[in-house]
């Protein structure tokens, strides 16, 4: 997959909200990546074809503001996500807090960034409605390596 750095993710902390503003947070190191994910979990958490993630360490993330607004859902044979309690926004996923490396929705962030996902994963998740953007980011059937 495509390093941060070449994704033109920038190299400053990124701070991120939820829909109503209760949950403030920041991620104060250079995301891995950046992929679409279209597991079953995150199509229905999100409402969409998938999910836009950055890819960083769990101990990177650290919350400003509304940690009492924070609710995680473990789902059957999936990862933990965290949402708002208040607004629902979707906020971390891949386990976040207790993984070593957490998901980060990039809908979140407050400030833009020229990034492009640099893979899919969970393809095999892809319903026949959907079709996958033709934008040479990578394929995999599920989690990429």
């Amino acid at each position: 997959m495509i390093d941060a750095e070449g994704m033109g993710l920038p190299m400053t902390t990124l701070h991120g909200t939820c829909l109503c503003g209760g949950v403030k947070f920041e991620v104060a190191e250079v995301p891995e990546t950046l992929v679409y994910c279209h597991c079953e979990s995150c199509k229905k958490l999100s409402g969409g074809a998938a999910t836009v993630n950055v890819r960083v360490p769990s101990a990177a993330v650290r919350i400003l503001e509304g940690r009492d607004l924070l609710q995680t859902y473990q789902p059957p044979g999936g990862s933990a996500k965290t949402f708002c309690l208040s607004c629902g926004s979707n906020l971390f996923g891949g386990g976040w807090p207790d993984s070593p490396v957490a998901s980060v929705r990039a809908t979140t962030f407050d400030e833009p960034f020229d990034a492009r996902p640099g893979a899919h994963i969970y393809v095999s998740s892809v319903a026949r409605w959907e079709t996958l953007p033709d934008d040479d980011a990578e394929r995999f059937e599920t989690a990429s390596s």
